[in-house]
């Protein structure tokens, strides 16, 4: 486990001591986050015309909302992935099956090669014979 870290961050002009076991970046890009979204909610109008307290809550609706659509992606591209790597996995299967096929294949074509070769022997010494006679 991570040594705990106390970092301090800014966030809404404020200063804040945050302490966990993350690193100070991580911390720092966490706080980047926040600022961000207080900033873009902070140009809208409508946004600023509302309470503090009602302010606070649309901005931890908006986060909570980039949360679960950001975990609902993962779970997508997670699905994905398993699809790929079954597809790479029925892929695998299916080149082991024809490198199989294929040495049978090759061994089967030197099998008959060989017996081509021996025909070819006894037909030459069939004729040879024929032609002693």
């Amino acid at each position: 486990m991570s040594p705990k870290t106390d970092t301090e961050v800014l966030i809404g002009g404020k200063v804040f001591t945050l302490s966990g076991y993350e690193s100070e970046d991580y911390m720092q890009k966490i706080a980047s986050y926040i600022n961000n979204k207080m900033t873009e909610y902070g140009k809208l109008d409508s946004f600023r015309r509302q309470s503090l307290d009602r302010q606070s809550v649309l901005l931890q609706l908006n986060i909570a909302d980039d949360y679960f659509k950001a975990k609902k992606q993962i779970s997508i591209l997670e699905e994905e992935l398993q699809g790929k790597e079954k597809e790479l996995y029925d892929l695998k299967h299916e080149l082991i099956s024809a490198q199989i096929k294929l040495e049978n294949a090759e061994k089967q074509g030197k099998e008959l090669q060989k017996q081509l070769n021996e025909d070819a022997r006894k037909i030459v010494r069939l004729e040879t014979e024929l032609k002693d006679k």
